[in-house]
């Protein structure tokens, strides 16, 4: 028995106990499953403004929280550990929605306002989501998700009103580049514009060298972003050479900043970030 997917663009053909491309969503008993369901890797209390989100709850801490697998394979990938590693790669550390809930409810006295998934993929195991979110609602706090993006809007739709805030990496403006990084920069629009009818959304787009650094592709980014809506924060983060990309010098900050620049002409809030 086989199962095609339908969350990603890569639509994987899954076998029963084997997973697809993000090493994480497998088939079993015919069913499509996460199969990090709640297999943490990484988990720490963070500033908010490190997720990165500016412009929600500034000043305030979030409990983050990863885990394995990621459907994309950016070469300068920072958590390639993690993300690009299957479950085999961990000694397994399981937690219960419930658990993270307490745990988070626990840290207010830290001035922590709630949830961040983070670090890998977070969507990759959205059904997580959902049910450690609706808890964590339920005891007053937020569901912050960081993502690349890259699913089908339906995965949206099922997080709206739980997921309060997301920050989505909107890599670049090219199909080709998307492609060299194992993405769709269809499914990445379609997703921003949905998660942003139901949750505080802001994005980061990394530059690049020799990739996405044009003052013509951050001009592009900038007037869509803004045709959505010129509030929406973006962080112009600066690159450094990273795992299978360090074949190039990291980004000048002067390049950034003059990057950013651009993007003020059509947006409100922008941000530069590593530099």
């Amino acid at each position: 028995m086989s199962y095609t997917c339908p969350y990603c663009h890569h639509h994987c053909t899954l076998q029963e106990g084997k997973t697809g491309f993000c090493r994480a969503r497998t088939l079993k008993d015919g069913k499509n499953v996460c199969g990090n369901y709640g297999f943490l890797t990484s988990l720490a209390l963070d500033p908010i403004e490190k997720k990165p989100l500016n412009r929600f709850y500034p000043g305030t801490t979030i409990l983050s929280l990863g885990s394995y697998g990621c459907n994309l394979r950016c070469p300068f990938c920072q958590n390639f550990s993690i993300s690009q590693n299957g479950r085999d790669a961990f000694q397994p550390v399981i937690a219960r929605p419930e658990q993270i809930a307490a745990k988070a409810l626990e840290l207010k006295n830290r001035n922590n306002i709630g949830v961040a998934f983070t670090y890998n993929e977070p969507l990759l195991s959205w059904e997580f989501i959902r049910d450690t979110g609706e808890l964590v609602h339920s005891k007053g706090q937020k569901n912050v998700v960081v993502t690349n993006g890259n699913f089908s809007v339906e995965i949206a739709k099922s997080l709206g009103g739980i997921v309060d805030a997301y920050n989505i990496d909107l890599k670049g403006f090219t199909p080709e580049w998307y492609k060299k990084l194992g993405g769709d920069l269809e499914m990445v629009k379609a997703f921003i514009t949905e998660a942003c009818k139901t949750a505080h959304v802001e994005l980061t787009t990394l530059i690049v060298p020799k990739e996405n650094d044009s003052p013509e592709e951050m001009e592009a980014i900038a007037q869509w972003i803004a045709g959505l809506s010129p509030d929406i924060p973006l962080h112009v983060s600066k690159f450094f050479p990273r795992w299978n990309m360090v074949d190039r010098n990291e980004t000048p900050a002067a390049r950034v900043y003059r990057l950013a620049d651009v993007a003020r002409n059509y947006l409100k809030y922008v941000y530069t970030g590593n530099c």
